[in-house]
């Protein structure tokens, strides 16, 4: 199930909301840059830190520290690109409630 949660947001998270949201309802395998390092992803999860942040969790297929469950902060995201691969579902230990967002846009 693909859950969108609308609430007060600037025009760029918007856009970057809608963005990132798209990538997590199909499920698509992305890649980006995050301090200088190229990332390879599923996304599973969007919204904001305690922060404000907006923050990207998805599970890093590779690049940075290895494979696993990340947090990235969008602000520091760039050059976002779909690899044309999928995957099919969330992955082991994925937590659609998780408590280091204190508000979620969109999750699988």
């Amino acid at each position: 199930m693909f859950r969108v949660f609308h609430s007060y947001l600037t025009l760029g998270e918007y856009f970057t909301m809608h963005k990132f949201c798209d990538h997590i309802k199909n499920k698509s395998v992305i890649s980006f840059s995050y301090k200088n390092t190229t990332r390879v992803v599923e996304p599973h999860l969007l919204g904001h830190d305690k922060d404000g942040d907006l923050t990207l969790s998805a599970w890093q297929l590779s690049g940075g520290s290895g494979q696993g469950f990340r947090d990235f902060h969008v602000s520091k995201i760039s050059g976002v690109a779909t690899t044309g691969k999928n995957f099919e579902r969330a992955r082991l230990g994925y937590n659609p409630n998780d408590r280091t967002l204190s508000r979620v846009l969109c999750r699988i």
